[in-house]
């Protein structure tokens, strides 16, 4: 259950903010819902997300595999939840799912998802970078989609966090509005 009650859009402002989320996003999810106790953030945060997931250049496999990464390490299991349906249709596959846990040791990554998933892993775990791994991933992509893949990693660090901290998960209840 999470920690604060999930906002009703019960103001203009919130009103507004969420027939925004619901255009985007199709719904107006627990995240959103709680990100509405501050509809200046759910905006920001809302555009921000919106630029990482569907505007920006990176492969769509490697962006759901850098935010299913994200999610397992940091125990984000709504972010988990959210994602695994759209890694699936962005062209991961459910062994690849199953296998990144361990994906070191796992078969069926290939290079260059390798150096995503160090690049992700350092960044995540010990926020420094080594050159070591940054040249090893930045060899492979121009740098426009060095910044993408470096914000989407960022990014998702914050919500997985955001996330955790008030513990919002799949099974809770919604806002009745």
């Amino acid at each position: 259950m999470a920690r604060l009650p999930y906002a009703k859009p019960d103001t203009p402002e919130r009103e507004r903010v969420a027939a925004r989320i619901v255009t985007e996003r199709g719904a107006l999810l627990h995240l959103y819902s709680m990100l509405l106790h501050s509809a200046p953030v759910a905006e920001g945060w809302l555009g921000y997300l919106t630029a990482i997931r569907q505007k920006s250049t990176l492969p769509g496999d490697l962006r759901e595999m850098v935010i299913m990464r994200v999610a397992h390490l940091n125990g984000a299991s709504y972010e988990a939840d959210q994602h695994a349906p759209i890694a699936l249709r962005e062209g991961m596959t459910q062994a690849q799912l199953d296998a990144l846990q361990d994906w070191r040791e796992a078969d069926g990554f290939s290079p260059i998802q390798r150096a995503v998933l160090a690049y992700t892993d350092m960044m995540t775990k010990q926020v420094q970078v080594t050159d070591e791994v940054f040249d090893a991933v930045s060899a492979l992509f121009p740098d426009a989609q060095m910044v993408e893949l470096t914000a989407t990693i960022a990014a998702y660090n914050m919500v997985s966090r955001f996330l955790e901290a008030l513990r919002i998960h799949s099974h809770d209840r919604p806002a009745k509005t």
